[in-house]
């Protein structure tokens, strides 16, 4: 009978690994979340079969292939699509018919979104989900979504596009049949969708320059970099997007006393930041306040 593992790591290894990742990636794992970081490497060490908290280390520094196992295990998080609904619906009934209106005698219409770690995939396919079915005539525009991610696994998963129905649960059933084949028990992205989304491997601690966008979705991100580098990446997806542009971040990120000013506007439980389209500080409008 195989006998159970219990790795041991001391808070010094610890320490150590957190300062390993930030130097590569620039993710911090804090305090915050420290219970959180001392399992999950735990588990990392036990399913490698590693007893010491010394052998991890020199693992992982010997390895570029046993770094990215024990990063993939700490930044798995499970999302779905249309994870909030909110922000769909905004996206649906305000800005793609913002955008329809700016950009309907442009010739060719273009549109470019960003899903900044966009995961397993299933937010950059919940947003050409709403492409489809909001923008009118939607193979007459040139389409694009960039979805970039710092796990080439998750960015696997994203490629291949097949989903239990459990991330599905968001979707009507009109959408699922549409955009959807169904395999078994699984559900495979059909091309219609597949073919709006090009993915790529980034590191966003890294400044890489891919373009102006219209929107970029940045969700449940940022909470993993220290406030400098959640500063600069704030600073360059300010500079990223068109004048009027939207940038979409998760409930608890904030660009609160950054020097890029956004304009705020709620719309039915939705917090959305809009690149002004002039000089204008930033300000928080309502839905009622725009239509006076």
């Amino acid at each position: 009978m195989e006998k159970t593992l219990n790795p041991v790591v001391t808070e010094h290894e610890l320490n150590e690994i957190r300062s390993m990742i930030e130097a590569r990636s620039g993710i911090l794992f804090d305090e915050s979340r420290e219970r959180f970081f001392s399992t999950r490497v735990r588990e990392h060490m036990h399913h490698r079969k590693l007893a010491f908290g010394a052998e991890l280390l020199r693992s992982i520094r010997g390895s570029n292939a046993e770094y990215d196992h024990l990063l993939e295990r700490l930044l798995t998080q499970e999302t779905r699509f249309r994870r909030y609904p909110e922000i769909f619906e905004a996206l649906e009934r305000r800005i793609l018919p913002e955008l329809h209106m700016k950009k309907f005698w442009e010739n060719p219409r273009t549109l470019r979104i960003w899903s900044a770690g966009c995961s397993t995939g299933e937010e950059p396919y919940s947003i050409a989900i709403s492409l489809c079915d909001t923008l009118e005539f939607a193979e007459a525009w040139n389409l694009s979504i960039l979805a970039t991610d710092i796990s080439r696994q998750a960015l696997q998963i994203a490629e291949r596009g097949v989903y239990g129905r459990r991330v599905l649960e968001h979707l009507s059933p009109r959408q699922m049949e549409t955009y959807f084949q169904k395999i078994g028990d699984q559900f495979l992205v059909k091309p219609k969708v597949r073919n709006l989304v090009s993915f790529a491997p980034m590191n966003l601690a890294q400044s890489v320059y891919v373009g102006r966008f219209d929107c970029i979705f940045c969700m449940n991100v940022l909470i993993y970099f220290s406030d400098e580098k959640r500063a600069q990446l704030i600073q360059r997806f300010f500079e990223y997007l068109e004048p009027g542009g939207y940038l979409f971040l998760g409930h608890a990120e904030s660009v609160a006393g950054l020097p890029v000013k956004f304009n705020q506007i709620l719309h039915e439980g939705a917090r959305l930041l809009q690149k002004p389209t002039g000089g204008a500080g930033e300000f928080v409008r309502t839905e009622a306040e725009e239509t006076r």
